[in-house]
């Protein structure tokens, strides 16, 4: 196998000058002949095109959590937590990565931990998102041409790896783990979040945990799709809270699962709470369609605390800021995840350090 030399400071510096491009793109500070430019416009417009519930809001957000992530101290402080054989001659690997396409550069962590690494990357792009990063890998080779020989993208069926990394639904992994099981690999499932309320929160957190719902329309497995709430619970402050994103309703996809579902409610005479542009409904599932938010009452901490438990491999996060549930998030920061917060709780960087 061909040889490389991982330079952790060559890499900081690089995808720092990566964060730099997007924040100077977002903040308008580009020319409009600059390539940089033209390759994210088009991107995004044709992104746009191909998935109808990606937006300029939702991939804009995307590439800003990203850019963010990308400030030499967050690096640092992410690279730390391992050994790195620096300088010294290790085998590259070629890690096939199948990417998901239900929100904006979701397949972008595990890019940036392939390369850091020091493998190549091998990206099966999704249909619904395939034009988003090998733009922003090509703004990354024009910054250092040495990145040209360790990215390659495909939508074609993976071949001539060394090892996988494949996210997918419930019923993709199982088609994953037959196909990847001779390699080694990171098969991901269908997971969701969870937000909990204590009942005493403020309307500015509450509007805050509208984010962690709403954001790409709920479709991300950090998207907050089911909350546990106190015994009567009052709903009005919290669907308060959550009115900024009653435009939402103005997509086409959206409101059609929005009318679709209140019209099953209302003709099985279930109970709902309609909040003109979201539905509230009572039920133990943690995978509402679409629209909708899933509710459960609560008279004690532990019985939640029991519900986490026994669900803990279907759930991303659990956010929450006035309750104690071992690794919650606070309200707000379920999309904007740091780099240390890995899909499904499996540390991608550990696998790839240690590929044989």
């Amino acid at each position: 196998m061909p040889e490389n030399k991982i330079n952790i400071e060559k890499h900081i510096r690089n995808f720092s000058f990566l964060s730099k491009i997007i924040d100077d793109y977002l903040e308008s500070n580009l020319q409009e002949n600059d390539n940089n430019k033209k390759l994210i416009d088009y991107a995004i417009n044709q992104s746009i095109i191909h998935n109808s519930f990606f937006t300029e809001t939702t991939i804009r957000f995307a590439l800003k959590s990203i850019s963010d992530s990308l400030i030499p101290d967050k690096l640092y402080k992410w690279i730390s937590a391992y050994s790195f054989q620096e300088n010294s001659a290790i085998s590259i690997r070629t890690v096939g990565v199948v990417m998901a396409g239900n929100i904006p550069l979701v397949g972008f962590h595990d890019f940036l931990c392939v390369i850091i690494s020091g493998n190549k990357f091998f990206g099966k792009l999704s249909h619904s998102d395939s034009f988003m990063l090998p733009a922003i890998a090509e703004i990354l080779i024009d910054i250092d041409s040495d990145y040209s020989s360790k990215i390659e993208f495909t939508t074609e069926k993976l071949e001539r790896f060394h090892a996988v990394i494949a996210t997918g639904s419930n019923n993709t992994s199982r088609y994953f783990e037959y196909y990847f099981s001779k390699y080694l690999n990171i098969i991901r499932k269908n997971r969701t979040s969870l937000g909990v309320i204590s009942g005493n929160e403020t309307l500015e957190q509450l509007t805050h945990l509208a984010d962690d719902i709403f954001m790409y329309f709920g479709l991300g497995c950090r998207n907050v799709t089911k909350l546990f709430v106190p015994q009567n619970y009052d709903f009005s402050q919290f669907i308060r809270a959550c009115n900024g994103y009653s435009p939402i309703c103005d997509h086409n996809k959206y409101k059609n699962n929005y009318d679709y579902y209140k019209t099953i409610f209302i003709m099985n005479n279930q109970p709902f709470i309609d909040s003109g542009f979201f539905l509230l409904h009572e039920d133990i599932s943690i995978h509402p369609p679409v629209s909708i938010i899933n509710y459960e009452y609560y008279t004690n901490k532990q019985s939640v605390i029991d519900f986490i438990n026994s669900q803990a491999e279907n759930i991303q996060c659990i956010v929450s800021d006035n309750f104690e549930i071992k690794n919650r998030i606070c309200f707000g920061s379920a999309q904007k995840p740091q780099l240390w917060d890995y899909s499904d709780n499996t540390d991608t960087m550990n696998f790839l350090l240690n590929l044989k």
